[in-house]
């Protein structure tokens, strides 16, 4: 073979396995809460500008929704549940509708997906697995209480949580193998690394801690009245550290993010930050939960207001562990980078109204949502994860509830207007 040849042939090969590569990572999943490693972090290379591929309006309402928790993604369909107790099954492409079930009650739990079954909590107090492809019912499990959690398979486990009820372990034909108690968590998320739980509820109510679920003991508890907070958030790990973040609103809203060592438990840093919000303009975002008007109008209330708009929110103020920080968003107007290592802050980024999600990187950049007032609309946004930089933004109807999922050219999220989108970069 001539060398003219061996080089035409090289630059071939290096082409098609270019665009293999390439058609893969278009086509990768989102198959778990927080995507792989609960990190927050899609291995999609996709990049603004991002055009609208379809939406739909999932109900004709004029109450604004309190939860759209991310869906999965897994091969050509998209898998949610939603507060008008539906379950649905979409194609990722054009939206059609495969399939709905109806639960007998409001959807918040955050479904799994494997191969073939797809899981999710019910308030209606059952657990389900449905087939994938018809949405046929397998099996339900019922508990006594309220399923508002994530739902994950982590080996031959099937694991939610019950509100105020136990924490479940069951096989994949809905057996359950063992419990832990819950004695008073409410709308709880986990994260399963190493056989080990992050957390799991202990014997007194204010206690979490890591579970080895193989010797069924914990290995430590959070200082729960040393850090003296409301919210605990999802957190997230990366080598022996493990992130999160918690937030308080008396006397006013504050926030606490930490690093802690998981094998041990020691506080590594701690930052504090007091909430910053815009009153000015229209404060109806934080009056739509408040009727018949049991507050007065203070900044206070204000706060509060929009802290139980977030509370239903599974992913509220979960973090991204990327190089070498730590992001977080939601809770004010503010998104905050943190050195992992030190909790330095290294950049933070001020929005004229409240975050409305959590955030998602792909590709150095962080997309989550802004909620918007009278003078500016709800947007999704994207900044740069280096330095906080605005990269782009883009008008959407209602504000954005839970991180938006990034599955290989795709963008996905909900709004409190109940309309569903799907976005794809702009070539």
């Amino acid at each position: 073979m001539s060398q003219c040849l061996r080089e035409k042939t090289f630059r071939y090969v290096l082409f098609l396995s270019f665009f293999v590569f390439s058609a893969c990572s278009q086509n990768s999943d989102w198959v778990q809460f927080r995507g792989e490693g609960g990190r927050g972090v899609s291995s999609s290379r996709i990049a603004p500008p991002l055009g609208l591929r379809w939406k739909i309006k999932l109900q004709d309402t004029d109450v604004k929704l309190r939860s759209l928790n991310p869906p999965v993604v897994i091969g050509d369909t998209i898998y949610f549940g939603s507060d008008d107790g539906n379950f649905y099954a979409l194609d990722v492409e054009s939206g059609y509708m495969r399939w709905v079930f109806k639960s007998g009650a409001n959807i918040n739990s955050i479904p799994y997906a494997d191969k073939d079954q797809v899981y999710f909590g019910s308030k209606d107090g059952k657990l389900y697995a449905l087939s994938r492809e018809t949405g046929q019912e397998i099996w339900n499990f019922p508990v006594r209480s309220q399923i508002n959690s994530q739902v994950q398979r982590y080996g031959d486990y099937i694991v939610f949580v019950g509100d105020a009820d136990a924490i479940y372990y069951l096989s994949l034909d809905g057996e359950e193998q063992f419990r832990i108690h819950n004695p008073g968590w409410y709308n709880f998320t986990f994260l399963m690394a190493d056989d080990v739980m992050y957390f799991a509820t202990g014997p007194v109510t204010e206690q979490v801690g890591p579970f080895d679920i193989n010797k069924r003991e914990f290995l430590w508890f959070l200082p729960y009245h040393e850090m003296d907070a409301i919210w605990y958030s999802f957190c997230a790990i990366r080598g022996d550290l493990l992130y999160l973040g918690t937030s308080t609103i008396f006397p006013r809203t504050s926030f606490n993010y930490y690093a802690i060592n998981r094998h041990t438990g020691k506080i590594v840093w701690e930052q504090y930050r007091e909430g910053v919000f815009n009153h000015e303009g229209n404060t109806d975002f934080f009056y739509n939960f408040d009727p018949l008007n049991l507050f007065p109008h203070g900044d206070f209330e204000r706060e509060f207001r929009f802290f139980l708009r977030n509370i239903d929110l599974l992913d509220f103020m979960a973090p991204i562990v990327w190089r070498d920080l730590v992001i977080f968003t939601g809770g004010d107007c503010v998104a905050r980078a943190f050195d992992a290592a030190t909790g330095e802050l290294r950049w933070e980024r001020v929005f004229n109204t409240p975050i409305s999600s959590a955030p998602t990187l792909a590709a150095g950049r962080v997309y989550f949502g802004i909620m918007g007032d009278e003078n500016n609309p709800p947007e999704l946004v994207c900044i740069s994860a280096r330095d906080g930089s605005l990269l782009w933004q883009m008008d959407v109807e209602g504000s954005i509830l839970s991180a938006p999922v990034i599955a290989g050219k795709r963008i996905i999220f909900g709004t409190d207007e109940s309309v569903f989108y799907v976005l794809e970069q702009v070539f």
